[in-house]
């Protein structure tokens, strides 16, 4: 399985006008990130887990030649606003994409791409499958997922694991019924927002305790708040098996 990160940044705490902090500023191509989505290449599979404002950029980059599906964490515009997208994968496979999300995330996707789901559709727009999940283990194409529901402030979310990785975002609360799902795997992916306290995300203290309650092999923090600081500042403070994830960052696991 190779893993990609689309994105590690957020919404949170982002300038909408020129800023002159370090981490705006900085030279370092580490510190450019997109919201946070990451993409798995499992045999000839192609599944990306969030859609959001960055989709196509993310998509470009990572030269995406097909889109097998798309697993959603929740229904934040940062996570799906990127889903009208899809429509060149339409286009060059001739096949609707599979979507696979909670009853929520198919509220807020009908709601916001209305014209993907109307019974009389203007030619060209996305064609989608939606697939209804819930927390019990599904799978796409022979590929096995486990949710991991954690909490985001009051808002349900799902991380997911699979194999030996999991992949967490959007959290503030994992209860210890969800943590034993998480136990075991090889490599953990986890937001971790800023220093300061938040009422939705993990701070950097909060993540870095789970990581070491959970002791994984190696883990990597997602979900970046520009207030977090610079790629190359952040490292220096994390323990040997923790990583700040960059945009770009490939990751193989067997």
């Amino acid at each position: 399985m190779r893993i990609t990160f689309l994105g590690t940044g957020t919404s949170q705490g982002v300038p909408l006008i020129s800023c002159k902090c370090v981490v705006c500023t900085s030279t370092d191509e580490r510190d450019k990130r997109l919201r946070s989505a990451i993409s798995l290449r499992i045999g000839e599979q192609y599944i990306v887990i969030d859609s959001g404002p960055d989709f196509r950029q993310q998509m470009l980059r990572d030269d995406a030649t097909h889109l097998d599906a798309i697993v959603f964490t929740h229904e934040h515009k940062d996570h799906i606003a990127g889903l009208d997208d899809v429509r060149a994968f339409n286009f060059t496979s001739g096949k609707p994409i599979h979507v696979y999300c909670t009853e929520k995330v198919e509220e807020a996707l009908r709601r916001e791409f209305h014209y993907a789901f109307s019974e009389n559709k203007y030619p060209g727009v996305p064609e989608i499958i939606l697939n209804r999940i819930e927390n019990s283990p599904f799978n796409i194409n022979g590929i096995n997922f486990t949710p991991i529901e954690v909490l985001h402030f009051k808002m349900k979310v799902f991380g997911y694991r699979i194999g030996n990785f999991t992949y967490i975002t959007d959290a503030n609360f994992i209860s210890e019924e969800e943590i034993d799902k998480i136990v075991g795997s090889e490599i953990l992916v986890l937001n971790g927002l800023r220093k300061e306290p938040h009422p939705s995300h993990f701070t950097f203290d909060q993540a870095l305790a789970l990581i070491a309650r959970i002791n994984p092999k190696a883990a990597y923090l997602t979900h970046i708040s520009h207030q977090l600081g610079t790629h190359e500042e952040v490292t220096q403070e994390l323990p040997p098996n923790v990583h700040l994830a960059y945009d770009g960052l490939t990751l193989e696991l067997q």
